[in-house]
């Protein structure tokens, strides 16, 4: 009995030749076997998809004539530049509902002057941009729209290596898909993708359009937004993609809403890797953190206390693997936010609390300059 069970299940669709004719049987799956549902996310998603949007992004760009570089050639045939109109998509996700803001990447609605929402109902509605952080790829639009669904956020700290995840999104612009894999690793920095990393990597398959969209867990809470993959000769998934935790993100987006800016940390500290030589060196018995190289005179790290040689092992209570997470945390850190450290120093453990200095280079960050 139980091996036919097992073949009914397992054989969907079975193609018999019958007199030269060929016969499709299709099997249907019951809902259960011995009175055990079979597993399905199906009941989880019709729930959350409402909340994952299709963006539309239209811009101008400037094209030169590239033969045109010689600098004679253009005082007698003139510059030769035009202009043409780009299209793109990608993926949002409704984090307010009530007020409509969608969370998405920056690079989704770069030099965009017409954004369109397209929502999981079919409705479609005109964006406004509220403001964009390239530096860590996220930005906020909104629509004027009721009866929306909005995604419930997780605390992406929690995550863990294996998690089961499910990634939602737009990919091709061929409509709403949602794929599944887990957590590959966690704290992916240095990729060269975006200036402050922090990444989660995933095999659920993400491909073009995909950026944007949700990265949620078996609850459909949102622990990630879709941000890049790691792609093969021709571009598509290979099974390494990226998403920027929830919680960064979010972070940012509450800056972008209500200050219009994400401005930046600074505590004026250079700090390098932890290697097993410097951790001996240090007389620290751990192989983990950032080991702070210089301190700026007259900066927020000096203020605090904080010295050369102090290792940096964690950042209000996350663990620090490497420089990179140093700089990621604390610049996703808004001014004169209060910001505790634990390190190790002489080889024992000390906790400081500093304030956060305003960065040395801050620039202004893309403002809302348009209205469509």
């Amino acid at each position: 009995m139980k091996q036919r069970l097992t073949l009914l299940v397992c054989s969907i669709t079975t193609v018999i030749s019958l007199l030269g004719f060929s016969v499709v049987a299709i099997a249907k799956l019951p809902p259960q076997i011995n009175g055990t549902p079979l597993p399905s996310l199906a009941d989880m998603l019709e729930k959350v998809t409402p909340a994952v949007v299709n963006i539309h992004a239209e811009g101008r760009q400037v094209v030169y004539d590239p033969a045109l570089t010689d600098p004679v050639l253009r005082q007698f045939l003139g510059n030769h530049v035009r202009e043409k109109r780009t299209r793109g998509t990608g993926s949002g996700i409704i984090i307010n509902a009530r007020q409509g803001y969608i969370i998405t990447n920056a690079h989704v609605v770069d030099g965009a002057d017409k954004i369109r929402v397209t929502l999981n109902d079919n409705r479609e509605f005109k964006a406004e941009l509220i403001g964009a952080d390239p530096k860590a790829d996220i930005a906020v639009i909104k629509i004027p729209a009721n009866n929306l669904s909005e995604l419930k956020i997780a605390d992406s700290d929690k995550l863990r290596v294996g998690d089961f995840v499910v990634a939602i999104g737009n990919p091709y612009g061929i409509g709403q898909s949602v794929s599944s894999g887990i957590i590959s690793a966690l704290g992916r920095n240095n990729l060269g993708i975006e200036d402050y990393e922090n990444f989660i990597q995933t095999d659920a398959p993400i491909n073009p359009g995909n950026s944007g969209g949700a990265l949620i867990n078996l609850r459909g809470e949102l622990v990630g937004i879709n941000t890049a993959i790691l792609g093969g000769k021709s571009g598509g998934n290979v099974g390494i993609g990226f998403a920027i935790p929830s919680n960064m993100a979010t972070n940012l987006m509450d800056q972008i809403i209500n200050y219009g800016q994400v401005q930046r940390g600074h505590l004026g500290l250079t700090v390098q890797n932890l290697t097993q030589r410097l951790a001996s060196a240090l007389n620290a018995h751990v192989n983990k953190g950032a080991v702070i190289s210089s301190v700026i005179r007259g900066s927020a790290a000096e203020e605090a206390g904080l010295l050369e040689g102090d290792i940096i092992t964690h950042i209000n209570g996350s663990p620090i693997l490497n420089g990179g997470d140093v700089r990621t945390k604390i610049g996703n850190l808004r001014v004169a936010s209060r910001v505790d450290l634990r390190v190790i120093r002489d080889g024992k453990p000390k906790g400081i609390t500093a304030v956060v200095g305003k960065s040395l280079t801050q620039q202004p960050i893309q403002q809302p300059v348009w209205r469509n």
